[in-house]
């Protein structure tokens, strides 16, 4: 699992999307090349399965390039493929969801609430967490390396590294004062889910977000991917899909189809699954031209003049996107089993479909 996947610019709680490209990547076509959706995927070598509709009406559906190279099996929209940190529009969703069932009071409880152990507990609030304002180093360099090489890590062991490292180091800066992108915020919001319910993660998303909204299949995903209906990632042309899904909980772990995700964001952007009260507080106010905000779980875009409500994600072998624009009932759900080391595919994707097609 990646630990930073964009490019954070701590002013006003923006992040950018455009990196400069790597020499490998000069050759992807600009924006002003476009002339439509299949050819534009199939310009960037894009493997995977895509959807993009407005207004309802679909301008792709389809998937290219191969679920598993071994097999011959082709990527389509009942593909199942790890989503990586789109996974956190699933927590954030279900720590939404505590707030509706009265176990939590509001999103500036503090953590102290729940752990008064926890290191800064008391300064450090719900909204920090979803908002990566929190401070919380990521966990995921510390952690990694030895879940890969067979050791059993835990989420719990993975909290208690967190606590033990603030409690020796302190946060990186103080809740609320700056932005910047880190797994830890949404590890720790995944075991309060489990704490205050008392019901497992796993369960309590499924009660809450995927059986209200018919996502049969979105799951917990495995350490080994294995069956005919699952994308193997790749790394280049090697297979990369062997993966420690303990290290991603809450931050990473879910596995799911284009078809699925397209019902996430049609609840998310529809006006029956969040309040008026919720969607202020998950997606934030207006941002300038260009830049991103980060909300609760969903990160919060003006592109082109346009609204774009969105999250990515990267998991060994796996890149994601998704996303919508209200203005215009636009949606595009983008899952790769090719990973992106770079964002490069990703930030052109958003650029270029967004302002051409949504």
């Amino acid at each position: 699992m990646k630990t930073k996947t964009y490019t954070l610019i701590l002013l006003i709680s923006t992040i950018t999307f455009f990196n400069s490209c790597s020499d490998d990547e000069n050759n992807l076509p600009t924006p002003d090349e476009y002339t439509d959706a299949q050819t534009f995927f199939e310009e960037i070598d894009f493997r995977g399965s895509v959807l993009i509709s407005k207004d309802g009406s679909d301008i792709l559906r389809t998937g290219f390039g191969e679920a598993n190279k071994s097999a011959g099996t082709l990527n389509d929209m009942d593909t199942k493929f790890r989503i990586g940190s789109v996974s956190k529009t699933l927590t954030g969703m279900g720590i939404i969801q505590l707030k509706r069932d009265g176990l939590i009071t509001d999103f500036d409880q503090p953590l102290s609430d729940f752990d008064a152990g926890f290191p800064h507990g008391n300064e450090i609030t719900i909204r920090n967490l979803l908002s990566h304002q929190s401070g919380l180093p990521d966990y995921v360099q510390m952690v990694e390396t030895a879940a890969k090489s067979g050791q059993a890590v835990a989420p719990e062991d993975i909290y208690d590294v967190i606590k033990e490292y603030v409690a020796e180091h302190g946060l990186d800066f103080e809740p609320g004062s700056s932005v910047a992108y880190s797994n830890s915020n949404f590890l720790l919001a995944a075991l309060f889910i489990e704490t205050l319910s008392e019901e497992s993660y796993e369960t309590y998303i499924k009660t809450h977000v995927l059986e209200p909204l018919n996502m049969n299949d979105t799951e917990m995903g495995t350490d080994t991917i294995s069956g005919e209906e699952y994308a193997q990632g790749y790394n280049g042309n090697t297979n990369v899909s062997t993966y420690p899904m303990s290290v991603a909980f809450g931050a990473g772990c879910w596995t799911s189809t284009v078809t699925d995700i397209e019902k996430w964001c049609s609840a998310a952007m529809g006006d029956n699954w969040f309040s008026a009260e919720e969607k202020e507080a998950v997606f934030g106010g207006d941002v300038p031209e260009g830049t991103t905000m980060f909300g609760l779980g969903w990160f919060n875009s003006t592109l082109g003049g346009k609204t774009f409500y969105w999250h990515g994600g990267d998991i060994d072998g796996f890149a994601s996107l998704i996303g919508f624009v209200p203005e215009s009932n636009g949606i595009i759900v983008t899952l790769s089993n090719q990973q992106d080391d770079t964002g490069e595919k990703r930030n052109l994707i958003i650029e270029t479909v967004v302002t051409k097609e949504l």
